[in-house]
């Protein structure tokens, strides 16, 4: 019933979308502004919440708990297991905003800074931090926490609305099924989202490389063919196509980094990353809450508000995923495997490939501003162009974006599959193949209604109810976890006590 229901919801909108690009922009654009002007406080103080959630967590005596039982081992190694969570959490994200996201804030820098200049620069970077640090990370931690803890240590089933079931209100247990439906839908947008723009950067790195041009058919078409690709790797499983995948994946990301880092201004990015993180660390919570109510500026909807929102419609497929694949670990180790370790992942890119554009753009005049203000898909390949290895760079790129696609949308098809047939760890391949189909049909329908403007609109849109459902997610998993903390400390009270009365004897 709920595939039926999320499907059919689903393909409504595609057939919208595609039929009538202009009405669903129009619709869309409507109810984002009516989301961001009344809601935007709420996705600000949600998130925030959850980092500190998710850090008290990690740092308090409840981290000892082991997600399953205490003789279970982790599934996978701590590369591969870090590798699959972030390829699924971040990958194409990473790749398509690396340069283009610092260059942005540099030339319409957030609210009281000037354009071009060095206090936008750092401002740039510094923004560029927040939105792809602990904030995101926190998010997808806590809602795969939830899930995992109520799989692993309560045999629960593999649903978001099994992570509610602390909860002592009758009318939300009566609820659960709509937080499913909710899942599926907040995350089939969510991820239609980043496949929507790994096509518009695959098109411009094989327009940089081979000279296809640039237009939706290009798009389209891109998404058709890497859409065949993640389709066939899902009904591969788990074991082989995604982790197979998401390894090559950290290695060809690494690979490229390390030649910007060695290529590029190599101190400067040193500096970069230092400067940024102290300037993170200490404006970390006025960021975190900051909206303008005095003045007429859209600059915070259309970054921050944007990303809270990706990052939470992407969450119950995240966390899903990364629930699958993390049964055996503490709290504890979790925490700090999804939300430190990836934080300090996404600065050291920024740094590397943030760092290096913005010291191209102001010190050597290299045309990357003007390249994001024509279109920001091509923003990666113009730092490229004027690189030592450009042309290498960008074919290694354009490959990594695709496998990022395929990893994404193969991940995708599984946790989708999974939440729309009652928890069933492994989907049909033919319910994988409908999921798939589905995703693609969204991006499709979402790019000819108005391109990377209406698959943000969507997010944005599709991620607000999905909001109230992790904030009961997290209510319910701090309940169970003190409830199997106290349940530990009686058993290990009572052992040493049938212990101390063996010794007595």
């Amino acid at each position: 019933m709920q595939l039926i229901f999320s499907a059919g919801s689903i393909l409504i909108i595609v057939l919208w979308g595609i039929l009538s690009p202009t009405s669903l922009s129009t619709v869309f654009d409507a109810a984002l502004s009516t989301t961001t002007r009344n809601f935007g406080w709420l996705y600000l103080w949600v998130v925030l919440a959850l980092v500190i959630f998710s850090l008290f967590l990690a740092t308090s005596r409840y981290g000892d708990l082991k997600l399953g039982n205490e003789d279970d081992e982790p599934e996978f190694s701590l590369r591969s297991w870090f590798a699959m969570l972030f390829a699924a959490g971040m990958g194409i994200g990473l790749v398509f905003w690396g340069v283009a996201e610092p260059i942005s804030h540099y030339i319409t820098p957030p609210p009281g800074f000037i354009a071009g200049t060095p206090d936008a620069a750092n401002a740039a970077m510094r923004y560029s931090f927040f939105h792809w640090g602990l904030h995101p990370w926190a998010i997808y931690g806590v809602v795969a926490l939830a899930i995992a803890f109520f799989q692993y240590r309560r045999g629960g089933a593999v649903l978001i609305s099994e992570s509610t079931s602390a909860l002592p209100w009758a009318p939300i247990r009566r609820m659960s099924g709509l937080f499913n439906v909710l899942a599926v839908i907040a995350t089939a947008f969510g991820v239609a989202a980043s496949l929507g723009m790994g096509a518009l950067q695959i098109n411009s790195g094989l327009q940089a490389v081979f000279g296809l041009p640039v237009g939706k058919v290009s798009q389209v078409g891109i998404i058709l063919v890497t859409t065949a690709l993640f389709v066939t790797s899902a009904v591969s499983g788990v074991d082989r196509g995604i982790k197979m995948l998401s390894n090559f994946n950290m290695v060809v990301a690494a690979l490229l980094a390390l030649t910007v880092f060695l290529l590029g201004p190599t101190v400067g990015i040193i500096d970069t990353l230092t400067t940024t993180l102290g300037a993170y660390l200490s404006d970390f919570v006025r960021m975190s809450l900051r909206m303008t109510p005095f003045r007429d500026d859209q600059w915070v909807g259309g970054w921050t508000l944007f990303y809270w929102a990706w990052w939470i419609s992407w969450s119950p497929f995240v966390g899903l995923f990364i629930a699958r694949v993390s049964r055996g670990r503490t709290i504890r180790e979790f925490i700090l495997g999804t939300v430190l370790a990836p934080s300090l992942a996404a600065f050291l890119w920024f740094s590397i490939f943030g760092g290096t554009a913005l010291h191209m753009e102001i010190w050597q005049g290299a045309p990357i501003a003007e390249a994001v203000k024509h279109d920001v898909s091509t923003a990666l390949f113009t730092m490229f162009g004027v690189m030592p290895l450009g042309q290498v760079m960008s074919v290694v790129a354009t490959l990594l974006v695709m496998v990022f696609f395929v990893t994404s949308g193969d991940s995708a098809t599984l946790v989708l599959g999974i939440m729309s047939t009652g928890g069933n760890p492994h989907p049909s391949a033919r319910v994988k193949v409908i999921w798939g189909v589905l995703v693609a049909g969204i991006a499709v329908s979402l790019l000819l209604a108005g391109g990377l403007k209406a698959v943000q609109t969507a997010t944005i849109v599709f991620a607000l109810p999905f909001t109230v459902v992790i904030l009961l997610m997290a209510w319910s998993l701090w309940r169970a976890i003190c409830e199997d903390w106290s349940a530990q400390q009686r058993q290990e009270r009572e052992l040493r006590r049938r212990v101390r009365e063996i010794t007595s004897k």
